[in-house]
């Protein structure tokens, strides 16, 4: 961990430089300034706290992504990890009934935990090793000077540990292959060029109806039924048009005009005709076929 630094009215002084004979008091003081460094910065600050305490589960779940600017939840699932360990650390803390003080070193134990593997590559065994360090910083022990220094009572400080241990010691190889394994990128989506296939009408032929399925024939190259429905509704008409004169040929009687007497004319000429050729026929010689 980075060297601790104290706050003095003149300045700031490196904690471990106390001046030569100081009084108990002052000793005392920058003792309790260093210890106040442990898991400092804070991870989420008091007002951030005190918003999340008024929510629910999902009012806390956007706060926490609001607060860390996670923008693609719904594609990166490295976010969406990280979001459900701090959302799932804080639930747990406000069934522990913390105070705000509390609450603000636990969620910024739970970060440094993530820091430490993520950053400073540390194994599981320095990381309980590392924790075991603050436990004894900011839980209960016997050798502290002032009891105001522990932030947290012997029955919370093994609840944390408890929880650590199923929450991210349990899944620290899953965690190492969140931070350090390179993953392919899938793809969601694609785009495809298809060319249409061009209408009829233009220079270039239409394809071969055996190369492709009937639905694309159908949907894409088939005439439109309607040009179908003109044609024939313009065949009907043109027939009916080329039949009418027919129809009225055949209605039209060919012997108006004419009189009894003039048809009777006509038949007895006609028949005439036929008896004479008739009797011609009948009196011409036979061939002879010596």
């Amino acid at each position: 961990m980075a060297a601790s630094v104290g706050t003095t009215p003149g300045g700031t002084t490196p904690a471990a430089m106390t001046p030569v004979g100081a009084s108990p008091e002052l000793e005392k003081d920058v003792d309790f300034q260093e210890h106040e460094k442990i898991l400092s910065p804070d991870f989420l600050s008091v007002d951030q706290i005190t918003e999340m305490l008024a929510e629910d589960v999902d009012g806390v779940q956007q706060k926490l992504e609001k607060f860390l600017n996670f923008k693609n939840l719904q594609t990166c699932l490295k976010e969406a990890i990280l979001l459900d360990y701090y959302v799932s650390g804080f639930l747990w803390a406000r069934g522990m009934d913390f105070s705000i003080i509390q609450y603000s070193k636990f969620m910024t134990l739970l970060d440094m935990l993530l820091h430490n593997l993520r950053t400073l590559r540390m194994s599981l065994e320095d990381s309980l090793k590392w924790l075991g360090e603050v436990m004894a910083e900011i839980g209960p022990s016997h050798s502290q000077k002032n009891e105001a220094w522990n932030i947290f009572d012997v029955k919370q400080a093994n609840a944390i540990i408890d929880y650590l241990k199923v929450s991210l010691f349990q899944h620290y190889k899953l965690y190492e292959f969140l931070f350090y394994s390179p993953r392919e990128e899938i793809v969601i989506g694609t785009e495809q060029v298809i060319e249409i296939v061009k209408p009829s009408g233009c220079l270039f032929p239409d394809p071969l109806e055996e190369g492709i399925s009937f639905d694309i024939y159908s949907t894409f190259i088939e005439p439109p039924p309607t040009l179908d429905t003109e044609m024939k509704g313009l065949d009907q008409e043109q027939g009916a048009v080329e039949s009418q004169p027919e129809a009225d040929t055949s209605d039209t009687d060919l012997l108006a005009g004419f009189t009894i007497e003039d048809v009777k004319s006509v038949l007895d000429q006609v028949t005439d005709d036929v008896l004479i050729s008739i009797q011609t026929s009948a009196l011409s010689p036979l061939p002879n076929h010596t």
